[in-house]
C-alpha cells in the first residue's frame, strides 16, 4: 500500500516521543512541553506570513488617512495621490529590503512605453509588491497588476493599481502606455508548484492574446527563492485529495522566512504581428523558465537560500 511508509513513520515517530519522554523524564519535570513545542513550532511556520498581511493592513489605515486629511475621493489619477503613493511604496520597500534583502535586477529592460510583465506567482507574490513599488521609488511609473479575485484592504490594492477586470480591460490599460503585470498561473501555481519551480498555466493563453491584440511586448520576469520564503501545503497528498473533490478556494500556507529575494527581469520578447498566441505562450514559458535555470539552484532550499543573505556574490545579469 502506498500508505505504509507513512503508518510506519508515524509509528516510528511515536516510538521515539514515547522513549525520549521515559528517557528525560517529560512526563514528571514538564507535562505540557509536548504542547508547547507544538504552540511555538506552529507560530514559527505558519504567523510570519501574517507580518505580511499586518504590514498591508497598515498602509491600508495610513491611506484612509491621507486620504480624509487631504479630502480626497477614489480619483486616483489625482496628483494628490502620488504622494500617498510614494509612502506605501516606501513602507513596502523598507521591509523588502529589512527582512528579505530584497533587490531587482535588469529592471532598465523595461522599454518606455507600454508591456505586459508576466512572472512566476510564488506561494505568496510579495516578490510582486516588492518589485511594484521599487519601480514607481525609481522610475516614478505605475505598474497595474492583474488578481483573479476581489481582495480585501480595497484602498490599498487600488492604489497600487490591482485590476479585477477581463481582456478588454487589460488590452485598453496596455493602449494606453502602461505596463499590466500578469501570472498566468495565478492561484494555481500558487497552490501546487514546489521546490522545483514548475510553472503551472495549464491551457492559460489569454495574456497572450492581450499581448497581441495591444500590439505590446512581453517582458518576462521571476524571483530568486520565492518559494523558500513562502510554501504551502498543496503537494501534499491530502490537500490534492481535497482540491480533487471540491476545488479548494485556498491552502494553508507557511514560513515568511527571511530568505535572500532578487527579482530578475528578462530580456522583452517584441511584438510580432505573425506568432499565434499558443507560440506566443510556449515562448514566454521557455523565458521565465531560462531565468529560473540560469538563477535559481534547484530543488530550492530553505537553509541554503537564508545562508544567500550573507552571499556577497550577487548576480547582475
Amino acid at each position: 500500500s502506498k500508505f505504509l511508509p507513512y503508518f510506519e513513520f508515524v509509528t516510528n515517530s511515536t516510538l521515539l516521543i514515547y522513549i525520549l519522554k521515559e528517557w528525560i523524564g517529560l512526563d514528571y519535570h514538564c507535562p505540557n512541553c509536548v504542547g508547547s513545542f507544538l504552540c511555538v513550532s506552529l507560530t514559527i511556520f505558519f504567523f510570519p506570513p501574517l507580518i505580511w498581511f499586518i504590514i498591508c493592513l497598515f498602509c491600508n489605515i495610513c491611506l484612509h488617512i491621507y486620504k480624509r486629511k487631504n479630502g480626497l475621493d477614489d480619483d486616483f489619477s489625482n496628483k494628490l495621490w502620488d504622494n500617498g503613493r510614494l509612502m506605501v511604496s516606501r513602507i513596502i520597500s523598507m521591509y523588502g529590503k529589512l527582512w528579505h534583502g530584497y533587490e531587482v535586477h535588469g529592471i532598465e529592460k523595461i522599454p518606455e512605453g507600454p508591456g505586459l510583465i508576466v512572472f512566476y506567482h510564488g506561494a505568496i507574490s510579495v516578490d510582486y509588491h516588492f518589485f511594484v513599488c521599487n519601480l514607481y521609488i525609481q522610475k516614478g511609473r505605475v505598474s497595474y497588476t492583474v488578481v483573479e479575485r476581489s481582495l480585501r484592504l480595497q484602498l490599498y490594492f487600488k492604489l497600487l493599481t490591482a485590476v479585477h477586470g477581463g481582456r478588454e480591460q487589460c488590452v485598453e490599460i496596455l493602449k494606453k502606455g502602461n505596463l499590466l503585470g500578469v501570472a498566468p498561473g495565478g492561484a494555481r501555481e500558487s497552490f501546487f508548484s514546489d521546490e522545483n519551480y514548475g510553472v503551472v498555466w495549464g491551457n492559460r493563453k489569454g495574456f497572450a492574446q492581450v499581448a497581441i491584440d495591444a500590439k505590446v511586448p512581453i517582458i518576462p520576469f521571476f524571483t530568486q527563492n520565492i518559494r523558500e520564503g513562502y510554501r504551502t501545503l498543496g503537494t501534499t497528498w491530502f490537500i490534492r485529495w481535497l482540491d480533487e473533490r471540491f476545488k479548494l478556494p485556498f491552502v494553508p500556507e507557511y514560513g515568511g522566512f527571511p530568505v535572500k529575494l532578487r527579482s530578475y527581469i528578462g530580456d522583452p520578447i517584441p511584438y510580432d504581428p505573425n506568432i499565434t498566441a499558443t507560440e506566443l505562450v510556449e515562448k514566454t514559458k521557455i523565458a521565465i523558465e531560462m531565468l529560473r535555470d540560469k538563477h535559481q539552484k534547484l530543488p530550492g532550499n530553505i537553509l541554503r537560500a537564508l545562508l544567500e543573505r550573507f552571499d556577497k556574490h550577487q548576480k547582475d545579469d
